[in-house]
């Protein structure tokens, strides 16, 4: 059985750093996309980041230059490290692996994923 379950969220004051892990078990997805989404109350959910199999990243536009998304392929675990974070990060932040499309197609859409966790809660405080 295929399970992500992922690690690190919490509360922050605005302007601080959090990194949120995802440790896949059941399978091995290094050769996959891994990526994360976030839903903030009230919203629908949307892309942050996604990383393919080359280690090449591709963010939403709210998070670059603030979010970096990494891989450890030995530890068949997802990172999400999140800096100068701000209150509108807020919101439940969901990793997702295995697209059902290759290369760039559905990597920003949730759907588009075959697998995905239960989500940790980031609250950003202003």
């Amino acid at each position: 059985q295929v399970q992500l379950i992922e690690s690190g969220g919490g509360l922050v004051q605005a302007g601080g750093s959090l990194r949120l892990s995802c440790a896949a078990s059941g399978r091995t997805f290094s050769s996959s996309t891994m990526g994360w989404f976030r839903q903030a109350p009230g919203k629908e959910r949307e892309f942050v980041a996604a990383i393919r199999s080359g280690a090449i990243a591709r963010y939403t536009d709210s998070v670059k230059g603030r979010f970096t998304i990494s891989r450890d392929n030995a530890k068949n675990t997802v990172y999400l490290q999140m800096n100068s974070l701000k209150p509108e990060d807020t919101a439940v932040y969901y990793c997702v692996a295995q697209k059902r499309t290759t290369g760039e197609s559905g990597l920003r859409d949730f759907n588009g994923y075959i697998y995905w966790g239960q989500g940790t809660q980031v609250t950003v405080s202003s």
